[in-house]
């Protein structure tokens, strides 16, 4: 019986070791996390209907010109690009930021200050308003640990120089 009970107890043992997952590295959390999190989804300039891998979250495009904003729609309440970087409605016209690495990204940037960022939703964390559709209200509920996992991923991954205009300001009825 004792022999039994040690090889259950082995196997259990065994088996609950195998339903854990690895344990990640922050750079591979901050990958997971940007991609469930769909940053692709607006920060990766869309072709064809897709995230344009290419441009790995380089942000708006910024030979895509937008000179004013939009008009929109009766009853509809924003407009959105082609490429799904550039968003408008009545805050104006925003533009998603450059998330690379590069000095036109966030290469410049703290940990601090990108995750000041998210928490407070001001550019730099104390800059202007992080403008819609960016959810970081929801986002800013993240723990230090994934915040900082994210930081760390984008830190690694190519560099893209791409200059993302300014928000515009809403048009003027």
């Amino acid at each position: 019986m004792r022999v039994i009970a040690s090889a259950v107890l082995i196997l259990a043992t065994a088996i609950a070791g195998l339903a854990q997952p690895p344990a990640q590295s922050p750079v591979e959390r901050g990958k997971y996390l940007v991609a469930v999190m769909d940053c692709h989804g607006c920060h990766t300039p869309f072709k064809n209907g897709a995230p344009d891998m290419t441009r790995m979250l380089m942000g708006h495009p910024q030979d895509m010109k937008v000179a004013a904003p939009p008009v929109t729609p009766a009853g509809w309440g924003m407009v959105v690009a082609e490429t799904n970087t550039a968003w408008s409605g009545p805050w104006g016209v925003s533009f998603t930021t450059n998330l690379t690495p590069d000095t036109t990204g966030i290469g410049s940037w703290s940990e601090e200050a990108f995750i000041n960022t998210i928490r407070k939703g001001k550019h730099l964390g104390n800059g202007r308003d992080i403008l819609p559709p960016m959810p970081w209200a929801s986002y800013g509920n993240l723990t230090d640990a994934d915040l900082k996992a994210i930081y760390a991923y984008l830190k690694t991954i190519p560099k893209i120089a791409n200059k993302v205009p300014a928000p515009l300001p809403p048009a003027k009825k």
